[in-house]
């Protein structure tokens, strides 16, 4: 697992350039949706979008995710189904990240329209979480624009019974449909879309496998923050999810995960340094 990490071209976005392997790296996020599963929406609040942001910078995010549409599990394929109404959460905000904050933004779109517009008002990458399924576009626009995507692997439209298979030929499809479209290998990340039409015992087991993404020669993101599969297992509402994240957290870097996408920025990253001590043998120091 070390080796295949090591190995990895490392991705240039905006001012930062992501050494995977090194250390794990943090997405703070920020949803702008009031749909947000987490209750954590923001709104068209730029001001509380930003104070929000400059926190989770201070407390060691590397990136931040914007998203202006609701992902939770139960909204059609379109919770704003205009993406006017998208493009009036998102664009303002990331306009104002992006001149002020010292860490790339990341747009959580699978619209190439609004991905477009994202990467023109300062976005540095784009977190597709239909894997190019339902607008192909993107990746065009990815390309295009030089910036890194994340591919993540849903499975909300087609449940499967053997997980692991079907999550990696569908990020190898995905991975390829990029890279034809004209994305440089090393701008490419993958996520196995833990909750996204996976039953509990899947996105158990997809965390349990994680290592087995390896094979794919793409650095991983894995995003289990305060999700219905951790509610589930503790019987605790979102707000009272941190141990469980942080466990999810731990497994996964012990697993390969090269990103973590979180809400409790400060605590995962204590951990991840922990964490990367152990398994990356990177301390303080280094």
């Amino acid at each position: 697992m070390e080796q295949a990490e090591l190995t990895m071209p490392a991705t240039d976005c905006g001012n930062t350039v992501f050494r995977w392997g090194e250390r794990t790296y943090l997405m703070g996020i920020c949803n702008l949706s009031p749909e947000s599963f987490s209750g954590d929406g923001l709104g068209g609040d730029v001001e509380a979008t930003l104070a929000q942001a400059r926190r989770m910078v201070a407390e060691g995010a590397d990136i931040i995710d914007v998203g202006g549409e609701s992902t939770r599990p139960g909204t059609g394929p379109a919770s704003i189904t205009d993406m006017d109404d998208e493009l009036r959460l998102v664009i303002p905000a990331i306009e104002r990240l992006a001149a002020e904050l010292p860490v790339p933004i990341s747009i959580d779109t699978y619209k190439s329209g609004v991905a477009r517009r994202a990467v023109e008002a300062g976005a540095a990458m784009i977190n597709d979480i239909w894997g190019l399924q339902r607008d192909p576009v993107l990746a065009a626009v990815a390309a295009g624009a030089g910036v890194p995507v994340i591919l993540m692997s849903n499975q909300r439209d087609r449940p499967v019974d053997d997980i692991m298979p079907a999550v990696i030929a569908d990020l190898e499809r995905a991975i390829k449909q990029a890279e034809q479209a004209g994305v440089p290998p090393p701008n490419i990340i993958v996520d196995p879309g833990i909750g996204f039409g996976k039953t509990l015992e899947q996105n158990l087991e997809i965390i349990r496998r994680l290592a087995e993404l390896k094979s794919l020669g793409k650095p991983i993101l894995l995003g289990t923050s305060r999700k219905s599969m951790i509610g589930r297992v503790l019987d605790l509402p979102a707000d009272q999810r941190l141990e469980g994240t942080a466990a999810t957290v731990a497994i996964g870097v012990a697993n390969g995960a090269d990103i973590m996408r979180v809400h409790d920025v400060k605590e995962m990253a204590r951990l991840c340094r922990m964490s990367d001590a152990i398994i990356r043998r990177r301390t303080i120091s280094d």
